[in-house]
């Protein structure tokens, strides 16, 4: 064999292994796009039995329920809205008794202080009325020596006087 026939068959045989390179990788995407189809089907098909699967009430089952399958149930698809109410209200419900209690809790705290400023002032009141009893002052006034009243030994008379 000559050189030139030895290119010629390794152009031959370069050639041939990208035509085998080519078709391997077409085969490859025929492949996995046959493989994507079929997989779409199963898709498709598992989606139509799920929603088709409990269509009612009557098909509640404990299995179904612990499953989750019921959430995929037309009956359930059709109260989204009761749903969404209702924990609404729930969480009203939880907010205004949160604030109830945090409202008790002031109230009791107020409560107990109007309680000791009622005992101050009842205190204070009583100091003072002992303070301004008339024997009280006028022993203070004596014992100070700041002043020459007395208490009276005659009683108070009244003076009359004429209206002309």
């Amino acid at each position: 064999m000559t050189n030139k026939d030895s290119d010629i068959i390794l152009d031959e045989n370069i050639e041939t292994t990208e035509d085998a390179a080519v078709s391997k990788k077409q085969m490859r995407a025929e492949k996995a796009e046959q493989q994507l189809q079929e997989t779409l089907k199963k898709i498709q098909e598992t989606a139509q039995d799920s929603d088709t699967h409990i269509t009612g009430l009557q098909q509640l089952s404990m299995k179904s329920v612990l499953g989750g399958d019921f959430l995929t149930a037309d009956f359930v698809r059709a109260q989204v809205g009761l749903i969404l109410l209702v924990v609404a209200f729930t969480l009203v419900y939880i907010a205004f008794r949160y604030q109830y209690q945090q409202d008790m809790v002031t109230i009791r705290k107020l409560e107990i202080q109007l309680k000791d400023a009622k005992n101050k002032a009842l205190a204070a009141s009583s100091t003072l009325t002992e303070k301004c009893r008339e024997s009280h002052v006028l022993e203070t006034l004596q014992q100070n020596k700041d002043s020459v009243l007395h208490i009276a030994d005659q009683p108070p008379y009244i003076i009359q006087v004429p209206e002309n």
